[in-house]
């Protein structure tokens, strides 16, 4: 049975006449190993509690020591709450007594966007998610020194934890391995 495919055309290319060509197709990526797309996601956003769609989508902060997540232990990933896309670990969380949940790195930099905040007569740095576009939190470079100094002070209402447990059967099974109890 004979297939045609389509072959990119490479910008400089040698066939020797009478050479075999081998075309080596790769497998398509089965479902534990596809890589999951990201966005904005208006179904996710018709679900949100009024306290959520107050912080992702207007920037809203919640009150200090109301978080859901401020004191949860349990080894895991937090996610957006509107995008899903991997956000932070339980193993760079740590308790900074600001009244949020704090970590010190996020699990995938290219899922964060940083942007000059100089609302409420301050200057500081905001967090969003790079896909859902979800406000965040903020970061500052007060954290713990031996971690990398910064501190993402991150609002719970922005989150969706994902218990170790569940995260491979949630789609997040490549994020194992950057997740232990939390120190």
């Amino acid at each position: 049975m004979s297939q045609k495919y389509a072959i990119p055309k490479a910008e400089s290319c040698d066939i020797i006449p009478g050479a075999e060509i081998l075309i080596v197709l790769a497998e398509p990526p089965d479902k534990e190993t596809e890589m999951q797309k990201f966005g904005k996601n208006p179904e996710s956003i018709s679900k949100l509690s009024p306290e959520q769609y107050r912080v992702t989508q207007q920037g809203g902060t919640e009150r200090p020591g109301s978080g859901e997540y401020l004191n949860n232990k349990e080894p895991g990933i937090y996610v957006d709450i509107v995008s899903g896309e991997p956000l932070f670990a339980s193993a760079d969380k740590y308790e900074s007594g600001c009244g949020w949940p704090s970590f010190t790195k996020p699990i995938e930099p290219a899922n964060i966007s940083e942007l000059k905040d100089s609302t409420h007569g301050m200057i500081r740095t905001e967090v969003r998610s790079a896909h859902g576009d979800s406000h965040l939190g903020h970061v500052f470079t007060d954290g713990p020194a031996d971690r990398g100094g910064l501190r993402y002070c991150i609002n719970s209402a922005s989150l969706r934890f994902i218990r170790r447990d569940d995260m491979a059967a949630e789609g997040y099974g490549a994020y194992l391995d950057q997740v232990e109890d939390i120190r």
